[in-house]
């Protein structure tokens, strides 16, 4: 390892001390190692459902990277999985203080406001991912669902619509489109 940093040195930062190479040159690259691999054994957890244990890992990733943004999101969204609502929503305010258009965590923070029957909460969140990308299919078909859910069907439906219009494959968007479109269907038909 001294050999490496003293070629490394010579070559490209002769001006600066031994210590002073390491901190600023070998650590970052040690630290993202080591928080690479803590991702990958919190997805392991997240794979085998174990979301108590992932906590763990993000929770040494956010100590060695507090700004860590997809450690932050995942931690969110881990909370989430454990019906921690309130505690996911902190996470991704934490993210949101950091990047306050990451939509992965407008997204999410979306979905966990929807959990707790927030609806309009979560239709402000889908909001400003649009806002970002107008043609988000995701942020489309989640405001189509807290839309459906405050009982607004025909807007729904057309949030929907947009969002498979996009994606002509969303799954989830599909589904709830004709959903909708069947309980709006039979709703007119007891008003008949």
């Amino acid at each position: 390892m001294q050999e490496l940093i003293s070629i490394l040195k010579k070559e490209t930062y002769s001006d600066i001390s031994e210590d002073h190479y390491i901190i600023e040159k070998i650590l970052p690259l040690v630290l993202n190692n080591r928080i690479d691999e803590l991702f990958l054994q919190a997805n392991d957890c997240i794979d085998d459902e174990n979301f108590s244990e992932a906590l763990l890992f993000y929770d040494l990733i956010l100590k060695e990277d507090s700004k860590n943004i997809h450690a932050l999101i995942d931690r969110g969204t881990t909370l989430q999985n454990l019906g921690q609502i309130k505690s996911a929503i902190i996470s991704y305010d934490e993210a949101l203080s950091i990047s306050p258009d990451n939509t992965d965590a407008l997204i999410n923070k979306g979905s966990a406001f929807h959990l707790d029957k927030k609806y309009t909460d979560a239709i402000h969140c889908y909001d400003v991912v649009l806002r970002i990308d107008k043609k988000h299919p995701m942020a489309l078909a989640y405001k189509g669902l807290s839309l459906a859910e405050l009982g607004q069907l025909t807007e729904a439906i057309d949030y929907f619509k947009n969002a498979l219009s996009i994606d002509k494959h969303y799954h989830l968007a599909q589904i709830s489109r004709d959903t909708a479109q069947e309980l709006l269907k039979s709703i007119q038909e007891k008003n008949i």
